[in-house]
């Protein structure tokens, strides 16, 4: 959307909706929840037909995602997993797909099944240094190469346009696809340094309050949306209207949210810095890929993680945190706190996690839109108890 000729900026662009065929002008995108719609003849021809295949709600929310993207194409389905399957799909028996070798366990255990029922290999590769994906590029088999930046939960950086110019010159008919569920497309667009596919978890900071389940696809190769839309249609996970309208809504205070969550985020890295503790953060100048990150994303996102160096101690802390609630997932108001190899990346084997060089004691902080001063308080009581650091007056905290 346009004023005057200037784009809008991307506060404003995802606060405002267009819907300009609502005959009643409706401030809020109306729901249109129902199955099928009537047609005007026995030859059918109108626009919608089956919710399965299309509905308006579901339409104006992908014309909106396609806009905040800033994609040729959006598509949204019925979670996050479900934009994976949907992308796994165009991948046949014999092909390999490229992926890191630190992963959200439900990537996972997804590719776990993909080679064992359909012989679809997995190489795992170091993301972090470019180079190691030219060893297992081959223009026949590679089919995808999957990638997250941040990774989730050690939170390592990919060089997206490094590798993203290797796969392309030498495998022309492989995608490219990165999971930008971390970022959201506030903080980085992949699509622009020449990604193929790029998706979300909408349940996470598209939506932001962990009241629905949604995922959400985009490209700028009209190809490639419509080999998309064909999956969508023919297993039907296309996301359900109220869903569609929900996600909606939630997208409009996206900026907003990850601006106070992000500015928490950096204050919560320097408390735990303070302790000696190691932190997984790209806000921190002690991260290795600090840099890098900064010439990628717009910030450093909410989501970090830390080491304690004792698994005991770790889940101490998890467990005396009363403002942080144990949960999995991120991206909500709500601050959360986890351990990844006990939740999110417990389907990962403990020798696989061994192999990876994944910290069993790692704890993984979410951080939401309360008071960052409450959220410290907190973490330091939790701290303390645990026995992760020295008890201490909180002036001199």
């Amino acid at each position: 959307m346009a004023s005057q000729g200037k784009e809008y900026r991307f506060a404003t662009k995802v606060v405002t909706v267009d819907n300009p065929d609502d005959p009643h002008h409706a401030a809020s995108v109306p729901i249109y929840q129902s199955a099928t719609f009537k047609q005007t003849s026995a030859s059918a021809g109108g626009d919608y037909d089956y919710s399965r295949s299309g509905n308006p709600t579901r339409t104006q929310l992908e014309n909106h995602l396609a806009k905040v993207m800033s994609c040729k194409r959006a598509l949204a389905v019925s979670s996050g997993m479900g934009c994976l399957d949907v992308i796994t799909r165009l991948v046949r028996s014999g092909e390999e797909i490229i992926v890191g070798n630190d992963l959200y366990g439900g990537t996972n255990r997804l590719l776990a099944f993909l080679s064992k029922s359909q012989g679809i290999k997995t190489h795992h590769i170091d993301t972090t240094r470019a180079d190691s994906i030219l060893p297992y590029l081959d223009p026949v088999k590679t089919r995808l190469v999957i990638l997250e930046t941040p990774t989730n939960p050690l939170i390592k950086i990919a060089d997206i346009p490094t590798i993203t110019k290797y796969v392309h010159d030498q495998c022309p008919n492989a995608l490219v696809v990165v999971d930008n569920t971390m970022m959201s497309p506030y903080l980085q667009n992949t699509l622009e340094m020449g990604v193929d596919i790029e998706y979300h978890s909408g349940t996470k900071y598209l939506s932001g309050h962990h009241d629905l389940m949604a995922g959400v696809l985009g490209t700028n190769r009209e190809d490639v949306g419509d080999q998309l839309y064909y999956v969508i249609n023919a297993t039907g996970c296309g996301l359900a209207p109220f869903d569609s309208w929900l996600l909606l809504r939630g997208i409009k205070t996206m900026a907003v949210r990850m601006d106070k969550q992000q500015a928490s985020a950096v204050r919560i890295c320097q408390f735990l810095e303070h302790h000696h503790l190691k932190v997984h953060f790209p806000g921190s100048k002690k991260h290795p890929q600090y840099d890098l990150h900064n010439r990628l994303a717009k910030g450093p996102g909410a989501v970090l993680s830390f080491e304690t160096g004792d698994v005991g101690i770790s889940e101490r802390i998890v467990e005396a945190a009363k403002l942080w609630s144990i949960s999995v997932s991120f991206g909500c108001v709500n601050s959360l706190i986890s351990m990844p190899c006990r939740m999110s990346h417990a389907s990962i084997p403990a020798s696989v996690r061994a192999e990876r060089a994944l910290p069993e004691d790692v704890i993984r902080l979410c951080v939401g839109i309360e008071d960052v001063d409450d959220l410290i308080d907190d973490l330091q009581l939790a701290l303390e108890s645990a026995g992760a650091i020295e008890v201490q007056d909180k002036a001199s905290a």
